[in-house]
């Protein structure tokens, strides 16, 4: 028991704010040492116990080794950096003027182009928080001067902007990857199709209660009348990251390139993409570096203190504990699929998708794969959910992003009561991977 006890202490600590990896590094050392004296009760020595708890640990140094040699774990930095040059290029900026150009005309069409330019962002960038607070920050002021629902505006911005956890390339699905040790690649196309339902779906959303609702999102012409975008302009904004895009992601389909070395392309390329947008300084570079060695740090911390929370919890014999309770759940696979989602949605309320990654997932992993569950399906299953748990109220990080850059008039409740319908399309989704796995290939 000790090891299940270990688990809601950390998460705890999480839920009360403390840094992710000092907490899990903390824990599993503090779980250890009463680990290792329970091992010698009733009558505990301090040199027996010493020996025990070294013993325990002693494979952190090859664990930490192994990552850092980890070529799949490389790729992270340089999606990093690749998508922070190009939000600090205002790719989001042009894309969404140049979207509106295209689209205002209809009903919904700003909204429409912001789950367009969301796809993009998502798979140029891959970053969320960045992309909600840029789409928040743009395109909201637009649909509210031009008499977009409250909640419709700040729904479509919130939803779009966490389709950077399931379009590829995902930092979640690099992770991912790593934990289930599946080929990224596959992992990516696999999520292609997930992904592209899920964008259709909200576009039909919004087409659909544009229709019956005609006054929540009126047409609009974008520009002032003096100086209307032209459609050159128009493509000159979406036409190079598009062909960003094609190259890195083509590149990893085509199996030309490995993930990592195809990053490394992109980040390459959004470099000359910033440069061709007349945007690309010295400065940025640097901060740019900084923004990605500072987020980097961050991953590689909160994995090295996963891997000795993870090690104290199978020396406490926790997973066997688990996997016993999850093995015997009624109804078995369905069963065992409906509270392991459940869970990680309910976990998504409160901490991060990189600490349910290296400390949850490897726990449910043994357990899917005991029971036949294929791990390629698992795994897109758990990417879906995890970006649903960003949009739930009340602790979903997309409405904190978004609220930040908020206007005063929009209130809390009006983003909650807009991303309900977005939540309420991404379930339907999740549902159908589970139900009909080979209608998306699995």
């Amino acid at each position: 028991m000790t090891g299940i006890i270990m688990f809601f202490a950390a998460l705890a600590l999480l839920v009360l704010g403390y840094p992710v990896a000092f907490t899990f590094g903390v824990v599993s050392m503090f779980f250890g040492a009463i680990a290792a004296i329970l091992e010698f009760l009733p009558d505990p020595h301090l040199v027996a116990v010493a020996e025990e708890f070294f013993l325990m640990f002693s494979m952190m140094p090859f664990r930490i080794y192994s990552i850092m040699n980890n070529t799949i774990m490389m790729a992270i930095p340089l999606f990093i950096l690749m998508g922070i040059v190009l939000q600090k290029s205002a790719l989001a900026e042009r894309l969404l003027e140049s979207m509106g150009l295209l689209f205002g005309k209809i009903r919904g069409g700003v909204a429409i182009s912001t789950v367009i330019v969301g796809t993009l962002l998502a798979a140029s960038t891959g970053v969320v928080g960045a992309s909600v607070v840029a789409m928040g920050v743009i395109s909201l002021p637009v649909m509210l001067k031009y008499g977009y629902s409250k909640k419709l505006a700040t729904g479509t911005i919130c939803a779009s902007g966490t389709l950077g956890q399931i379009i590829p390339p995902s930092i979640v699905l690099i992770i991912l990857g790593d934990v289930f040790q599946l080929p990224v690649g596959d992992l990516f196309k696999a999520a292609l199709a997930p992904g592209l339902v899920l964008v259709g779906c909200y576009i039909l959303y919004i087409l659909i209660i544009c229709y019956l609702k005609p006054e929540i999102a009126p047409p609009i012409h974008i520009g002032d009348g003096s100086k209307q975008p032209s459609i050159k302009d128009a493509l000159f904004a979406i036409v190079p990251p598009m062909t960003l895009i094609i190259l890195v992601l083509g590149s990893i389909f085509a199996g030309i390139a490995t993930p990592t070395e195809s990053a490394s392309v992109g980040a390459l390329g959004a470099m000359v993409l910033a440069a061709m947008y007349k945007k690309l300084s010295l400065k940025i570079i640097q901060e740019s570096c900084y923004e990605t060695v500072k987020i980097t740090a961050m991953v590689f911390a909160i994995l090295i203190g996963a891997t000795a929370f993870s090690m104290v919890f199978v020396y406490t014999g926790a997973d066997i504990i688990v996997e016993g309770f999850m093995m015997n759940l009624p109804g078995e696979k369905w069963g065992f699929l409906i509270l392991s989602m459940l869970a990680i949605m309910l976990l998504g309320f409160f901490i991060d998708f990189i600490e349910i990654s290296y400390i949850v997932v490897p726990i449910l992993l043994p357990i899917a794969d005991a029971i036949g569950i294929n791990p390629m399906w698992f795994a897109i299953l758990i990417a879906m959910n995890l970006q649903t748990s960003f949009l739930t109220p009340p602790f979903g990080f997309s409405l904190f992003y978004l609220k930040g850059v908020c206007p005063p008039e929009i209130k809390t409740t009006d983003i909650y009561k807009g991303v309900m319908p977005f939540i309420a399309i991404q379930l339907a989704v999740l549902a159908s991977i589970v139900l009909f796995p080979t209608l998306y290939g699995f």
